[in-house]
């Protein structure tokens, strides 16, 4: 794992020199700016994990250049503010803009090595807080004392101990990014960045200024690739990338360098890639759909993640985790399974895998009464499955059978029950795939999100 990256900024030449071998000495990397330019220069070159920053400068004072950085979308790491003669003014305005602390001159070079520590603490604790709110529903290890679960476990271990990056594979639902957490949190980048990246909302120009950021404009966005420097980027669905993006990714993969759109400088990276897909990639490389260089390029270590029914041995596991967790997160009254519904669970195929036992537990307990969950309750859950889950209806030819379509409407609602019937059959033949919907349809993405956001249909409900 790399040092943290501080870049120090003060226009006095002593006090630039002694912090540049005082933080050195205590093994962080460190750069210095004189100025404001040559400050947005450095920041230009590389995203800082903290930047030191004098108030009172030649050019541009400090608090003018962090005014600056947060009116581009905030300064992207913490800042500590420094001055010899500041007012409270100065201080309250500072904090403000998102400055983290302000340390007064002649520095305490005490002071100054712990609120470098405590800024960069807290930092992580952030991001890490942000990425277990957003994953809420993720295990920080993968459920199951099955030897299939066991077996997989081990594998990921094995693989956390090396850089190389990991291609999930597998059914939707069956926990590919509970995997690639797990991966992550037990390897040495365990402290960096675990950034997602959903491959079908991707596509364009949209796609390269999100990976790659941007310097249009004289405002620099740090994209994805740089946000997971010194962590790992995982892409979910990695079939549903468009082959422009393809291409763009893969030219930043061979050189563990990129260039942000509009700049002129490139950016080294240390990311590791770790991608997941529910579709078979050897097949979308036939077909022409997936480039085939970008494959071998990222599939250096596959690793096939099993369907739920086939480790159904885990199912009272899972289902008590994911009772206890969501008791817990939702302040829902506490039920448990019976017996016999746990054995009729063991005995279901799970067409959603992991995903739809968490969904089926999560509904349960919302709109269910008692203690117990016993058997006739789950029959009536399993018989309601959303639309999504259930087997696709037939869709009547040109001149057949209508009855299913709403012709007693007027044209504005039977249009909408008509786009969300049609969404929903295509979202079957694409495995819940944006992407693959996309190229079945005929639409694009932006508009095919826009169109499913409209009508109430969820992606992920249909996979």
């Amino acid at each position: 794992m790399s040092a943290p990256y501080v870049l120090v900024v003060d226009d006095e030449p002593d006090i630039r020199t002694l912090v540049e071998e005082i933080l050195e000495d205590e093994g962080y990397e460190v750069d210095v700016a004189e100025n404001a330019a040559a400050a947005r220069l450095a920041r230009r070159r590389r995203r800082p994990d903290l930047i030191l920053l004098d108030i009172w400068m030649p050019d541009v004072d400090g608090v003018t250049l962090l005014k600056e950085w947060t009116e581009e979308g905030g300064p992207a790491c913490p800042v500590v503010m420094i001055s010899g003669h500041g007012t409270v003014e100065t201080a309250v305005e500072a904090t403000r803009l998102g400055a983290y602390d302000f340390i007064e001159k002649p520095l305490s070079l005490a002071k100054l090595l712990l609120t470098v520590e405590r800024a960069l603490e807290r930092d992580r604790l952030q991001r890490e807080n942000a990425g277990l709110r957003q994953n809420a529903g993720d295990t920080v290890e993968p459920v199951g004392k099955s030897a299939t679960m066991r077996e997989l476990r081990e594998q990921v271990q094995r693989l956390a101990a090396h850089s190389s990056w990991v291609l999930f594979t597998g059914e939707a639902g069956s926990g590919k990014k509970c995997l690639a957490h797990y991966l992550h949190d037990r390897s040495a980048r365990a402290a960096g960045p675990f950034i997602e990246m959903a491959a079908g909302t991707l596509s364009g120009q949209r796609a390269a200024r999100k990976l790659f950021g941007s310097e249009e404009d004289g405002r620099i966005v740090y994209g994805l690739l740089e946000q997971a420097n010194h962590g790992t980027l995982f892409i979910d669905e990695l079939a549903d990338l468009d082959l422009e993006a393809q291409a763009r990714l893969l030219s930043a993969l061979h050189g563990s360098r990129i260039y942000r759109m509009a700049g002129t400088e490139p950016v080294a990276l240390d990311v590791r890639i770790v991608a997941a897909s529910r579709v078979d990639l050897e097949n979308e490389v036939r077909l022409g759909r997936f480039r085939e260089d970008l494959y071998y390029h990222l599939n250096v270590v596959p690793l096939q993640v099993p369907p739920l029914r086939e480790h159904a041995e885990d199912v009272p596991d899972l289902l008590n985790y994911y009772l206890d967790r969501l008791v817990d997160q939702e302040n829902l009254a506490y039920r448990r399974f019976t017996l016999a519904a746990q054995n009729r669970l063991r005995n279901y195929d799970w067409p959603g895998n992991v995903r739809e036992l968490k969904n089926l537990v999560q509904r349960l307990l919302i709109l269910g009464d008692g203690s117990d969950i016993d058997l006739e309750e789950v029959e009536s859950a399993l018989a309601h499955r959303p639309v999504a889950a259930s087997p696709p209806q037939p869709v009547p030819e040109p001149g057949g059978d209508h009855s299913v379509l709403p012709l007693d409407l007027p044209l504005r609602e039977a249009r909408e029950q008509f786009e969300r019937i049609y969404l929903q059959h295509q979202l079957r033949r694409a495995e819940g795939s944006v992407g693959q919907l996309a190229k079945l349809t005929g639409m694009e993405r932006t508009n095919l999100y826009r169109k499913l956001k409209a009508l109430g249909i969820d992606p992920k409900e249909s996979a």
